[in-house]
């Protein structure tokens, strides 16, 4: 691991971290495995069986909840907000506080090479294809077709994204 600065940096012993991961101030990350070489950016919560792929770049103010897989060379922009239950409750239909054992995770993948805007809220349940494009601001409630470009509220189609993959990433202007 990897890191400007160790401030509020909370890693929970069950925790994978793979090579040269940077992870900057105020992350928490528990139960999850983040890939080699991936950036996570300042206010970002990750939880329990949470998978991060390789090369990644998550971006500040970001939250993946549980269920939530994510591909090699995937970039998460900031504040986006995973979501694993489509029908929270704080309490069962008797008034008692909701256990684990009270609701079913949602489980989200987003495949390599896709890329979320900031402010996108995914709900759970959701498939973002290999190098789709999510605008900034959209809320994803349906799957997203590889190299598809979709944006708005609900999200939807704008164009087909051109294809790329983490070979055509460049660090010159």
């Amino acid at each position: 691991m990897n890191s400007d600065s160790a401030i509020g940096v909370r890693i929970a012993p069950d925790v994978t971290l793979g090579r040269d991961v940077k992870l900057f101030a105020f992350v928490n990350l528990y139960g999850c495995e983040i890939g080699d070489e991936t950036r996570i950016g300042t206010f970002v919560e990750i939880q329990k069986g949470a998978k991060i792929g390789r090369r990644c770049k998550i971006s500040s103010h970001t939250f993946i909840c549980e269920g939530v897989t994510i591909g090699d060379g995937v970039f998460i922009g900031h504040g986006v907000t995973f979501v694993n239950d489509r029908r929270p409750r704080a309490t069962t239909a008797d008034g008692s506080l909701q256990t684990e054992a009270d609701w079913s995770c949602e489980r989200t993948v987003i495949e390599n090479g896709a890329s979320i805007g900031s402010g996108v809220t995914l709900l759970g349940g959701v498939t973002v294809g290999e190098n789709a494009l999510i605008g900034a601001g959209s809320v994803v409630t349906r799957d997203v077709p590889p190299g598809v470009t979709v944006a708005g509220n609900p999200a939807r189609p704008l164009r087909a994204s051109a294809p790329r993959g983490p070979e055509t990433f460049s660090t010159t202007p």
